[in-house]
């Protein structure tokens, strides 16, 4: 590992300044569960390391108007094991505990998660599909930006070198809807998965055809893939065996996967088919209950 000059700021304040002033020579480091590894590997070289350790007011989750925020230092294990996520958003929660292991997500990060910008990773793909929108704040002032316009490519972001991610907003979903986060998994829970779908579907509680879906893949491109010529098959339907069969073909059409030891390219476009039929089967009954 190389040199850097490390620093501890006591406030929220005093992280966005020393961004501000040390711009692309600086990164963040919460749980480090990530960037430990990419400093030992070489991937990033700053000249400054700022540790969010002393800080503790953007670890919080709270509701306000409906809306579930997650500070972004809260760790993935308290998401998972939070009484409110559970309650307003139990998928959320759901997809939280499937993240590798129970020691990495006692450190890692909700923040550093997105920050990061894994493609591989789980809570992105589940966000997205809910809607969620990501706080971000400079020493000029704060913004906030739609998950599906967050990512631009492999391990790139929105997020200018002088901003925080500081929240996670999550919107309270309408009546009759419901929602599912399944992957596949082919070793071992501490891998990456073949294919991660996450889908919401809500339903016209009377003739119960589809009134608004979200469907985002995770695992099979350079970002989380939002599906939407897949979404529009299902609006206004039913769900039947031949439905999800051809949003599973119009999904796997979206993918650019890489082959490597989870599958090849062509596994996880077929993957990606069966994973999609299954989540929204998922959704769609629990949208029913």
């Amino acid at each position: 590992m190389h040199n850097f000059e490390y620093r501890e700021p006591d406030t929220l304040e005093e992280v966005l300044a020393l961004l501000g002033e040390l711009g692309e020579e600086a990164k963040i480091v919460a749980g480090g569960t990530a960037l430990v590894i990419m400093l030992n590997q070489r991937l990033l070289v700053p000249s400054h390391l700022i540790s969010l350790r002393k800080l503790r007011d953007i670890d919080q989750i709270e509701s306000s108007d409906g809306t579930l925020q997650l500070g972004a230092l809260a760790t993935l294990r308290a998401v998972e094991t939070s009484p409110l996520v559970k309650e307003q958003s139990p998928v959320l929660a759901e997809t939280y505990a499937q993240v590798a292991t129970l020691r990495l997500r006692n450190m890692a990060t909700v923040g550093g998660s997105l920050a990061h910008a894994d493609p591989n990773q789980d809570p992105p793909v589940t966000l997205m599909a809910l809607d969620a929108r990501v706080g971000l704040a400079s020493a000029n002032g704060s913004r906030e930006v739609a998950l599906d316009e967050f990512f631009i490519d492999y391990y790139e972001t929105v997020v200018r070198p002088d901003e925080l991610v500081t929240r996670v907003m999550v919107p309270r979903a309408a009546p009759h809807t419901g929602s599912a986060y399944l992957k596949f998994l082919p070793r071992t829970s501490e891998d990456y998965a073949t294919v991660g779908v996450a889908a919401r579907v809500s339903l016209e509680p009377d003739s119960g055809v589809c009134q608004d879906c979200r469907l985002v893949l995770g695992g099979v491109g350079a970002t989380p893939l939002r599906a939407r010529d897949a979404e529009d098959l299902l609006k206004g339907q039913k769900s039947t065996p031949e439905l999800l069969e051809a949003v599973g073909a119009a999904a796997r059409q979206l993918t650019d996967p890489v082959g490597d030891s989870r599958g090849s390219a062509q596994y996880k476009r077929a993957m990606t088919g069966v994973f999609v039929g299954r989540a929204i089967d998922q959704a769609w009954e629990r949208a029913l209950a």
